[in-house]
């Protein structure tokens, strides 16, 4: 068959013989790489039309993404192959062969990275077609996934450029070099590049370990936030207002902080409520009940009222739901606050909380405001100690 394309374009060579030499040599490369751009095409078509919904899908959306680097790469060995029936000079033959295996060089490096990230993709577009929304395994693969194929196309950006450039015979000397020297040379790039590298490595303890997650609730710097993105080097963190933290991936490793949604997304949600000692607690009990009973926020699982704590002027009573995630919980706590707050003023008005003043006679008759109720003291000199002493 190379014969076969060898002799074609020859034949098509000797037909542009009235052109300049070099000319003719650039209509035989062009020949050929139209001719790798229809075979491309023809591939593409048919492969295109594999049957199926889930299979075939799959093979179609990944022929979509790879024709492009699939063609040049096509591009490339058909316009190898016909260079010997250019005409070129053997200096020129040799200086377009090594610059087109530099260009496939790169070109599969690249391609290597596309089937990476489609085949990523299609892995979670897989599992993400769930109604669950608290599946911790859901959210450990989304982690997992995305920073190993970060760092995946880290690593073959890095492969793909050194060997490019190891096909060139001075940086291939230049390599041979630094390798027998590489004691001096691994500390001297160990310690430039320390910050890239620890992060690097902390980012695989943290696909590893899932210290976070995607889409992890956590809390940094006393602000709310969600781990909207994990790349290889750090990570960004969504706030409730919609800012955006950018903190080092080696942060996570070398500092303390709360996951509210390590194990699970469901939360208890706290509310206090600050009432009078007349407060009748099985009325306010019984509504309180009513209220997070008959709200659709509540997961169903965890309620209570307790009378957690008292003052010398009103009672502290403490109430827990729980709810399904953080959001919920935050919106079920300020629902039982403003219901309960109607149903205490409307229904309940002594049990609203109030300062205790007592009004007592003074010495020269005098009325004054005292903020405790008197207390019966004996007059001054009335006491002479202990009976019998």
């Amino acid at each position: 068959m190379k014969n076969a394309f060898l002799d074609l374009l020859t034949r098509i060579r000797v037909s542009f013989d009235w052109l300049p030499g070099t000319l003719a040599s650039v209509v035989v490369l062009c020949a050929a790489a139209l001719m790798a751009e229809i075979c491309s095409r023809i591939m593409t078509k048919l492969v295109l039309r594999v049957p199926g919904q889930k299979r075939g899908a799959f093979f179609r959306s990944f022929t979509t993404a790879m024709q492009r680097p699939a063609r040049v790469i096509l591009a490339i060995v058909f316009v190898a192959t016909a260079l010997p029936a250019t005409g070129f000079s053997y200096r020129t033959t040799q200086m377009g062969r090594h610059g087109l295996l530099v260009l496939f060089v790169l070109m599969m490096g690249y391609a290597a990275i596309v089937a990476m990230r489609v085949l990523s993709d299609a892995y979670l577009v897989r599992i993400t077609g769930k109604d669950d929304r608290d599946d911790i395994l859901l959210r450990t693969h989304m982690t997992q996934v995305r920073l190993l194929r970060r760092m995946a196309d880290i690593l073959v950006g890095l492969l793909t450029v050194g060997s490019a450039l190891m096909t060139f015979e001075s940086v291939r000397e230049y390599g041979l070099s630094l390798f027998a020297s590489a004691g001096a040379a691994s500390v001297v790039v160990g310690l430039a590049a320390r910050p890239l590298l620890t992060n690097l490595i902390a980012g695989m303890q943290i696909a590893m370990t899932q210290p976070i997650r995607m889409e992890d609730l956590i809390i940094i710097n006393g602000d709310w936030a969600w781990v909207e993105e994990i790349t290889a080097t750090y990570v960004v963190l969504r706030v409730w207002d919609w800012r955006r933290h950018i903190v080092p991936i080696s942060w996570f490793l070398e500092n303390p902080f709360q996951n509210w949604t390590h194990n699970s997304a469901a939360l208890i949600g706290v509310v206090f409520l600050y009432v009078d000692f007349h407060a009748p607690m099985d009325r306010i009990r019984a509504r309180l009940r009513e209220i997070v009973h008959g709200s659709a926020l509540w997961d169903g699982k965890v309620f209570d009222v307790q009378v957690a704590d008292c003052s010398a002027h009103m009672m502290t009573v403490r109430i827990i739901a729980s709810a399904r995630s953080a959001l919920v919980s935050w919106d079920l706590r300020c629902e039982i606050r403003e219901k309960i707050i109607v149903f205490l003023r409307d229904e309940c008005p002594e049990a609203l909380p109030r300062e205790r003043l007592a009004h007592v006679a003074s010495v020269d008759g005098r009325e004054a405001l005292m903020v405790a109720p008197s207390i019966d003291r004996p007059p001054p000199g009335a006491y002479t100690g202990p009976p019998g002493a």
